[in-house]
This record gives C-alpha cells, sequence and structure tokens, in this order.
C-alpha cells in the first residue's frame, strides 16, 4: 500500500468521485486495498499499450537498419519518427501511467514539469518529422528531376536534426518559468495560456503547412495520372512503375497525417478553446484527450505494416526470428 498524502477537499472530491484506484482513508489518500474492475483493466490496458507501442516501432527501427532494401532517404524519417515513438513507449507511457493511475501522491512539482516537457517534446518531435516527410514527397513526386539532388544525406540529416532538436528545447523553455508546487489541477489549467500559444505555433501552423503541401502533391499527382493514360511507350512504362510507387508511399504517408491529426487534435482543440470558456475541462476528460494523442504512436507501425508489403515481409523475417539464423539483410522484400 502506498503512503497516505494529506489533501484538501478539491482532492477528496476527486478519489471519492473520479479515480478508481485509491480511496480516502480520514485525511489520506491511499491506495485501496480492493481494486476495482476498472482500477485493474486500467492498470492491463494502459500497460499493454506502452508493450505494443515499443515493440511494433522496435520492428520498424530494426527493419530499416537491416534490410538494405530500405536504405532510402524517406525510410530514414520514418526511421527517426519511429525512435520517437519507441521512446513514448518506453518512457512517456510509463511516465504518464504514474500520473493517470496515482491520486497525485507525487507532490513534487518537478514531476508536473517533466511530464508536460515530455508532452511538448513528443508531440512536436512527431509533427516536424511529418512534415519533413511531406516536404520529401513534395519533392519526390513534383519535382523528381531534381529529387536525389535537393533531397540528399547531408539534407536528411539537417531534418532529423532539426526535428529533434526543436522539441527539447521548446519543452525546457516553456517550463523553464513554471513554478507550480502542485499537481493534478495545476498541470492542466494554469498551463493553458503557455500551451494555447504552443498550440498555434507548434500545431496548427505546421498542420496547415502540411495540408498545402499534400493538396499541392495531390494535384500534380492527379495531372501525372491523366498523363500517364496518354502514354504508349515502353520507355513511359517504365517511369509509370516508379510513379506508381512514389504515389503509393505518398498515400501512405498521408494517411500517417491523417491518423496523426485524429489523435492529437481533440487534445489541442482542448487547449486552445479552454481559456475562451468559463467550464474547467474535468481531469478524466483531458487525461482521455491525452492518452488518445499518445496512442498515435502506437499506430504507426501498424500502418505501415498494413500498407507497406515489403514492411510486412520484413516484419516476418524479424518475428520468426531467421536474422538470427544467417545473413537476409540483401533479402528481396515483396
Amino acid at each position: 500500500m502506498e503512503p497516505g498524502v494529506t489533501v484538501n477537499r478539491s482532492y477528496n472530491s476527486y478519489v471519492n468521485h473520479m479515480h478508481p484506484c485509491y480511496e480516502l482513508d480520514d485525511i489520506a489518500i491511499v491506495f485501496t486495498r480492493n481494486p476495482s474492475i476498472t482500477c485493474v483493466l486500467l492498470y492491463v490496458f494502459l500497460g499493454l499499450l506502452s508493450v505494443f507501442t515499443t515493440c511494433g516501432n522496435l520492428l520498424v527501427i530494426i527493419s530499416i537498419l537491416y534490410f538494405k532494401q530500405l536504405h532510402v532517404s524517406t525510410n530514414y524519417l520514418i526511421l527517426s519518427l519511429a525512435v520517437a515513438d519507441l521512446l513514448v513507449g518506453m518512457l512517456a507511457f510509463p511516465y504518464n501511467m504514474a500520473f493517470t493511475l496515482t491520486a497525485c501522491w507525487y507532490r513534487n512539482d518537478l514531476f508536473c514539469k517533466v511530464r508536460h516537457s515530455i508532452g511538448i517534446a513528443v508531440g512536436l518531435a512527431s509533427i516536424l518529422h511529418l512534415c519533413c516527410i511531406s516536404v520529401d514527397r513534395y519533392y519526390a513526386i513534383c519535382q523528381p528531376l531534381t529529387y536525389r539532388t535537393k533531397i540528399n544525406s547531408r539534407v536528411i540529416g539537417i531534418m532529423i536534426l532539426v526535428s529533434w532538436g526543436t522539441p527539447v528545447l521548446t519543452g525546457i523553455v516553456m517550463n523553464a518559468g513554471n513554478n507550480q508546487n502542485y499537481c493534478e489541477d495545476g498541470c492542466f489549467l494554469d498551463a493553458l495560456v503557455s500551451a494555447t500559444v504552443g498550440s498555434i505555433f507548434f500545431f496548427y501552423i505546421p498542420v496547415i503547412i502540411m495540408l498545402i503541401i499534400y493538396l499541392k502533391i495531390f494535384l500534380v499527382a492527379k495531372r501525372q495520372a491523366n498523363s500517364i493514360q496518354n502514354t504508349i511507350c515502353q520507355s513511359t512504362k517504365s517511369r509509370i512503375t516508379v510513379s506508381k510507387t512514389e504515389r503509393k508511399a505518398t498515400k501512405t504517408l498521408a494517411i500517417i497525417m491523417g491518423v496523426f491529426l485524429l489523435c492529437w487534435t481533440p487534445i489541442d482543440l482542448c487547449i486552445i478553446f479552454q481559456p475562451l470558456t468559463y467550464i474547467v475541462t474535468p481531469i478524466a476528460v483531458v487525461e482521455s484527450l491525452y492518452w488518445l494523442a499518445m496512442s498515435n504512436s502506437m499506430l504507426n507501425p501498424f500502418i505501415y505494416a498494413f500498407f507497406y508489403s515489403w514492411f510486412r515481409s520484413a516484419f516476418r523475417i524479424i518475428i520468426s526470428g531467421k536474422i538470427l539464423q544467417g545473413d537476409f539483410s540483401n533479402s528481396q522484400l515483396r
């Protein structure tokens, strides 16, 4: 049983009416002696979410690093995104479980700051990687003749560096002046103004840019498809195959961005509209939206496996343990 923590009336009400894993014992919050089914299911569900996220992204990382067929520029950006999602599964999920499934018996404000920093860094890293991927797809589809020269290894390296450096610095700066001495309400309400500004600059603006880029790609791809219908020579057929491959990759990455928006938009809308209303969003609702946002890190590997046959082949080889029995790095993934 966890040590009790003295609480005020607001926390008493929270525990009595909202928290499934803790109970009020006189003037202290303690872990319940008889955990409810809801409490047990929450621990199991969130634990499985962490495991699936870690394992799924680990498969993506191993696949890209091991199989030479996957050593292409776009996949290096996907690799970096998978590393960010892997850290979510290994670090962010367990850390947030400690917050979601406790009655805030961590009284040190550092807990709130670290959690808030992780949330900012995770969301911003994902969206910056997706921005870089959309730029890569733009040149691959709209300017294929100059793609190899403009999107080279140096440019990819700079994209990855910016996608990692900016979230880390932003998470530190946005919490540097945060002097909260309590959790729960403080983690979500007092930081809403700064979070709103962050959402505008680090979510809505990048999303608008990505939507514009993918709209441009869609229009160019549609124009290319119409042009392909009027060609019959063999050399053109070769270009047709390449064009179809590029368009399929773009479609898949656009779906990844769409899933990202479905997961992250609710929490960002909640953050930006909260200061404009007089009704405080319940902690349970904010927590649910926050977990929905982070679940995006679990979904990306499943999208790769569903749409990319070569990722499915790579996953099968890795899961079966064949890479431990011989050198399959040059295997032709189909």
